[in-house]
């Protein structure tokens, strides 16, 4: 009591209630990260065997363009995938009957690829979920999995590992990064697609999923066609077929989860910051139907983030030396928790160099937040149909 009472003579209340709120902000940061690092020790093969360990695999892309970058450079890195009997199964929607026509030429070398049109007119637009329909219907595999013509495995092994994960589950879900370039701005996009996934991946891994993403994850064809799940029928969207869908279908299967380098996708940069934001509001539009606990924990993480560094500023500039210091080793002493957190995240899923400007993203990415929640407020007419 003497203490406290010493404290408050020479600090204040105002200096208690700085160093009250630190403390507190600090211990839920704490937890926050140690949190997300759960799921660095996951391993799938603790789980029961639900089936064989190599399944027969479709591969499921829909084409929604004449991508001859994805035809030369990424579709053979799903083709030359090493694995004892799958499929990939392109859904082409459009119009150009020369670009369908190479695409069924390459079953000359690849006579495992499924090539299936879709007339587009633009009278009547085909999302991706419809398109997905066309192609699981085509597939001729129990086990499926979904890519995009964006996405680029960073191994051969890719399918066999995702492929594992139906040998303990229905659903598979994997992680998919975002393309390395030079720049400041793709280390921020890198940035932020490794910490947002690793709260959803961090969920997965406590038995909670709650999405996935559209570059890589999977089911099986009964599942998706069963009664209780019925496709993709949800909130007549275009969009939350790696979300909202995966939601619904995990409360009645088992989901895998593959987490390791060799089975990480990349995703085909095709711009800047703007580009980006362009991509998190479209795909982001399905966040507010979310569980209200993952939306309350996607507002409060980076909010406390920013009244922690407030509070350590009025610490700074308010209080004598002593708390001056106190708050340099509070501030020390989160990053020491948040690097090594974020560390052991990248190493697992096989980022690199994410560490040497991280402060960057830390002190920034909560203006980039309210940006992208200001942004999603206004309906966007693309998501419904």
């Amino acid at each position: 009591m003497q203490l406290f009472d010493k404290f408050l003579s020479t600090y204040g209340i105002l200096g208690l209630v700085l160093c009250a709120v630190a403390l507190v902000l600090l211990f839920w940061q704490a937890i926050i990260y140690l949190r997300l690092g759960m799921l660095v020790g996951y391993k799938n093969n603790r789980r029961k065997k639900v089936r064989e360990d190599e399944p027969p695999i479709s591969i499921v892309v829909p084409m929604f363009s004449e991508d001859y970058g994805f035809v030369e450079e990424r579709l053979p890195l799903l083709l030359q995938q090493e694995y004892s009997q799958f499929e990939v199964v392109l859904i082409y929607v459009g119009q150009n009957s020369d670009f369908h026509e190479e695409l069924v030429r390459l079953r000359q070398n690849y006579p495992f690829l499924t090539v299936t049109r879709i007339h587009l007119d633009p009278r009547r637009p085909i999302s991706r979920k419809m398109a997905l329909n066309i192609g699981i219907k085509a597939a001729h595999f129990e086990c499926m999995l979904f890519s995009s013509t964006e996405a680029m495995p960073r191994s051969s092994r890719w399918l066999s590992l995702m492929a594992s994960g139906f040998a303990r589950g229905q659903v598979v879900i994997g992680y998919a990064g975002v393309e390395q370039t030079k720049g400041l701005q793709n280390l921020l996009m890198r940035t932020d697609r490794m910490m947002q996934s690793a709260e959803w991946l961090s969920r997965a891994a406590k038995g909670k999923p709650y999405r996935g993403t559209l570059h890589t994850f999977g089911f099986t064809k009964t599942l998706y066609f069963s009664k209780k799940v019925n496709g993709f029928n949800r909130l007549g969207m275009n969009i939350g077929e790696d979300d909202l869908f995966l939601q619904e279908v995990a409360r009645r299967a088992n989901t895998s989860l593959i987490l390791s380098p060799k089975a990480t996708i990349d995703q085909k940069v095709w711009g800047g910051l703007g580009w980006w934001m362009h991509e998190e509001t479209y795909y982001g539009a399905a966040a507010r139907f979310y569980p209200r606990g993952v939306r309350w924990i996607r507002f409060w993480e980076p909010f406390s983030r920013v009244v922690f560094f407030g509070v350590l500023l009025a610490m700074a500039l308010l209080l004598p030396l002593e708390m001056q210091v106190a708050a340099a080793v509070l501030l020390l002493l989160r990053y020491l928790i948040v690097l090594f957190e974020v560390r052991r995240i990248a190493r697992r899923l096989g980022e690199k160099r994410m560490l040497r400007l991280y402060f960057l993203y830390d002190l920034f990415s909560p203006l980039w937040v309210l940006l992208r929640s200001l942004l999603m407020m206004r309906k966007d007419e693309r998501v419904w149909r």
